[in-house]
């Protein structure tokens, strides 16, 4: 560790607190239909909008409508993008001829489902994938959509602890039409004309052929990169229009570009933490939300950036095994941009896991063993060190239900969280999002290592003559086998389809999960996800993480806002104190600890003893 990389991040963290108030007292205006600085040279396009769509912005939604909304929303979008994946061959703005070869019934439907939830998980290559009309229409339009949806789920959220006896949380459709005109395009406006100016693409040029010094031949993808790229930042999508995502020179042209890509990761939910102070009518409570996220956020980039800095020992050098108490000169530079660093590096690692925005711009799959458990434990969190787009913070509500109902117990009385009894439905709802997260990441990792392999068997290779005899193949290989539209494509494959064994093996297949469920998006890619089983069961638990984790929380919201307003008692546990800070805190480490240790045990922390004595995958 050094003191220009630890500048770096306290320069981060700095101006995001600058940014934090502003941003949020300007979402609260924008969300509560106050008068707001693009009020006027936008509220004529608002108003058409809403007679066009037929909305009537006023009609307030109780909470089973407001979800039913969402889920709408979100079915058509995901239909939409199923259908345009697969008649790709059809559309415009496709200079490469891409079509159905690349683009599969099962990749399509993972596709769809991983734009859907804002999750943005990639098996595929996107240049060598995906059409420009793909990239823009297909799947960036969920960038928007996606982002948009989450943000009003939040407020919903809000709004059932700021309101008092009413059976409504707002209107959907109005909450995205003022986040996505209000919030999204005019900051995706800006930040596309920056980018562009730092020298990332935006054309629709077929790609480019070029010759190198060496005289090799380099076919150079282009296309309209900067506004999907500012997007997917702001939007915490994280879906990479190139396959290095943000180490891509296009994507990430340099340290500033860099810089201004975290920031814009947790821009939004940052802010949405003094939006929520603002709303329910004491500043103080947006930010002890926010003390609490940002003092995970410090021990997660601390961790990480220890780890890489110290590099891996025992490493080989010139053929000769290394002492196992020799480490790497400089730190661990394995799958990192040099034009970033460690400290960046660790840096963006830990902020686009914080934020299930899924964005990278160095390879996870390199980092060392603690530090690659950070990414991990940031997603397992459950998106609340800052989180995707309103995400963050109805995932920290939900803790924050679970710790002043644990207050409560501790002192004899009934929980009471911002002037409302925490009672039985709240925690159940609670419990009930944090359950649905829980299940779907232990339960795919369960399935996905069980199906693997063979009794006693490690990595292993299958070939065609062992595929031909299905009835020898382990299940997972089996299925993928014969389900492929290409089953060539699996010989000379592992079978449990990860590229290293032992701990660091089913490390790659529980961060897979871990991420899908999270909607983060990001991988320790040394695992082949483009397989049919792969495909259908990732997203699936795509869609569990999102909407099922969702919809209790809605009914918790609607069920407090139709509760009256307790006022606080010499008896009130104060919920704006440092006391209350760690309380949550401890609340979501105490869950996360109780669910995930034993797999994380499993997997990274194992792994970190073994390289201390000389092993290494």
């Amino acid at each position: 560790m050094t003191t220009n990389g630890l500048l770096q991040i306290a320069l981060f963290f700095i101006v995001l607190v600058l940014l934090t108030k502003p941003m949020g007292a300007y979402m609260k205006k924008v969300f509560e239909g106050e008068k707001h600085t693009l009020s006027s040279p936008l509220g004529w396009l608002e108003r058409i909008i809403y007679r066009v769509c037929g909305i009537d912005p006023a009609q307030e939604m109780r909470w089973t409508t407001y979800a039913f909304a969402l889920l709408a929303f979100s079915v058509v979008g995901m239909v939409f993008s199923y259908v345009a994946l697969r008649a790709q061959s059809l559309l415009p703005f496709n200079p490469q001829g891409f079509g159905t070869k690349e683009m599969a019934p099962d990749l399509a439907f993972n596709t769809a489902a991983s734009f859907t939830t804002n999750t943005n998980w990639q098996s595929y290559v996107p240049e060598t994938t995906m059409s420009y009309f793909s990239q823009m229409v297909a799947l960036a339009i969920h960038n928007w959509m996606s982002a948009a949806s989450g943000a009003a789920v939040a407020i919903a959220v809000v709004r059932g602890f700021s309101r008092r006896e009413v059976n409504s949380l707002g209107n959907f459709w109005a909450d995205v039409v003022r986040v996505t005109l209000y919030v999204l395009a005019p900051i995706c406006l800006v930040y596309t004309l920056f980018l562009v100016a730092s020298g990332v693409p935006q054309n629709f040029s077929p790609y480019v052929k070029a010759t190198t010094l060496e005289g090799v031949a380099q076919t150079i993808a282009m296309g309209p990169v900067a506004s999907q790229e500012a997007i997917k930042n702001l939007g915490t999508n994280g879906g990479g229009f190139f396959n290095a995502n943000a180490a891509h020179p296009f994507e990430n042209p340099t340290p500033l570009v860099n810089f201004i890509q975290m920031l814009s990761i947790f821009l939004i939910p940052a802010g949405l933490t003094y939006t929520f102070g603002k709303m329910v009518g004491n500043a103080k409570q947006g930010w002890a939300i926010f003390a609490a996220m940002s003092i995970m956020f410090f021990a997660g980039v601390g961790v990480a950036y220890k780890y890489e800095a110290a590099g891996t020992p025992g490493l080989v050098k010139a053929g000769v095994q290394t002492a196992a108490t020799e480490t790497q000169s400089g730190g661990n530079m394995e799958g990192k941009e040099t034009r970033f660093g460690i400290a960046n590096s660790a840096l963006f690692a830990t902020v686009t896991t914080d934020a299930s925005c899924g964005a990278v711009n160095a390879m996870h799959d390199s980092f060392t063993p603690l530090g690659g458990l950070v990414p991990l434990i940031n997603i397992m969190a459950g998106e609340v060190i800052f989180g995707g787009v309103g995400a963050g913070l109805y995932g920290i509500l939900m803790f924050a239900v679970i710790a002043v109902f644990i207050a409560g117990l501790m002192v004899g009385r009934t929980p009471e969280y911002l002037g409302k009894k925490i009672e039985q439905f709240e925690v159940k709802m609670a419990i009930l999002a944090v359950l649905v997260l829980d299940a779907s990441i232990l339960g795919f990792t369960m399935l996905g290592t069980n199906l693997s392999l063979p009794p006693g068997a490690t990595s292993q290779t299958f070939t065609e003559a062992q595929a031909a005899d299905e009835a020898k193949l382990p299940p997972l290989a089996k299925w993928n086998h014969v389900n492929s539209s290409s089953p060539s494509n699996y010989y000379g494959a592992t079978y449990n389809n990860v590229n290293n064994s032992g701990a660091h093996g089913f490390s790659e297949i529980l961060y897979a999960y871990t991420s899908a469920t999270g909607n983060n998006g990001s991988a320790f890619a040394g695992i082949t996800a483009n397989t049919p089983y792969y495909n259908v069961t990732l997203g699936l638990a795509m869609i569990i993480g999102r909407f099922l984790m969702i919809v209790p929380l809605l009914a918790m919201a609607g069920k407090l806002a139709q509760k009256k307003f307790v006022p606080a008692s010499s008896g009130t546990f104060p919920t704006d104190s440092g006391t209350f800070v760690v309380l949550l805190i401890g609340t979501v480490i105490l869950v996360g600890a109780l669910t995930y240790f034993p797999a994380l045990a499993l997997g990274p922390i194992v792994e970190h003893f073994q390289m201390n004595a000389g092993k290494v995958f």
